[in-house]
């Protein structure tokens, strides 16, 4: 019996060795993609993208959990949805401080601002699927506790908005808070709702010479503020 048990704790062990070395091999093939796609030359970034999107998906797709343990079920949504009520109320105060500093940006295209705006709901869904169930989802097993798994996920959310010092703090601390509501409520929705209230709310009232439109990577190195500019318009990061 106790050959037997040992026989079997080693499999364990042995499995387990597995898949900590395939989560970290996973991480670091797609976070290196993704840094790749914001430092290398425009031309090749849609290409990149889809290289990095598609290895992202694929491999979540294969190692599908099920659509509750994702957070991409319906089960928690009532009770979640606060947080989108949460950043609703905090992009309110940030556009009242906006008009008192006279800097809220409101572009006159409405269309402009829906193609835009209703772009960039799409790309925060995408970012908190990555984030949530891609990067912290691996995390977990690979840290020795949730702080600090939801505390690296957060870095590394930070890291993928370089060099931008704005959108690397509020990623550092809304990247962490995310996490640890992921693991409250297992809601992806009311985050990557929250997500794109709060970054329409950054496009509107923060000026692009000030955070370069919300760029990334090389782009923010190389952006150039217009004489003449409209709104910020919230860039895939």
């Amino acid at each position: 019996m106790g050959y037997a048990r040992a026989l079997q704790s080693g499999h364990v062990d042995s499995f387990n060795a597995r898949r900590r070395q395939r989560d970290f091999a996973e991480l670091f093939l797609i976070y290196g993609l993704i840094l790749l796609v914001l430092w290398m030359p425009g031309p090749w970034q849609p290409l990149l993208w889809g290289v990095a999107l598609f290895s992202m998906l694929a491999i979540t797709y294969l190692k599908f959990e099920g659509l509750e343990p994702m957070g991409l079920g319906k089960v928690n949504l009532r009770q979640s949805i606060w947080i989108a009520g949460a950043a609703l109320a905090i992009a309110s105060i940030s556009v009242l401080l906006a008009v008192r500093l006279h800097t809220l940006q409101l572009p006159v295209d409405r269309v402009w601002f829906v193609r835009h705006y209703g772009a960039y709901v799409v790309w925060a869904l995408v970012q908190q699927v990555g984030l949530q169930c891609f990067f912290f989802s691996r995390l977990l097993r690979l840290l020795p506790d949730e702080i600090s798994a939801a505390a690296m996920a957060a870095v590394l959310f930070a890291g993928a908005h370089l060099p931008s010092p704005i959108l690397m703090l509020a990623t550092l601390v809304l990247g962490f808070v995310a996490c640890m509501l992921f693991l409250r409520y297992r809601d992806v929705y009311s985050l990557a709702i929250a997500h794109a209230i709060l970054g329409i709310a950054i496009g509107i009232t923060i000026p692009g010479a000030v955070d370069h439109n919300m760029r990334v990577g090389l782009r923010y190195l190389t952006y150039m503020h217009p004489p003449a500019a409209r709104a910020s318009s919230p860039q895939p990061q």
